[in-house]
């Protein structure tokens, strides 16, 4: 079983960034952990972080709950802006 932290890090509706993450991961894995070999797997996942905090500040400033939005919803922001 794993731990309650574990579990929300995989959790779609709490984590955005779970596919950057799960990139990023196997990179590292596939290149024996040379870090300079995932320089954009990184950059995209640094990039996620950022949008969806970006996102959750400002939804903790019009006092929108939940601050981030479901996966559901993610889809439909993601969706407005390509």
């Amino acid at each position: 079983r794993m731990p309650k932290y574990a579990q929300q890090l995989r959790d779609h509706d709490r984590n955005p960034c779970i596919a950057e993450t799960d990139a990023s991961r196997k990179c590292m894995d596939d290149n024996s952990y040379k870090k300079d070999m995932c320089t954009d797997y990184f950059l995209k996942y640094k990039n996620c972080r950022k949008f969806w905090h970006d996102i959750m500040m400002q939804r903790k400033r019009n006092g929108v709950k939940p601050e981030m939005p479901s996966a559901e919803e993610r889809k439909k922001i993601l969706e407005s802006v390509e």
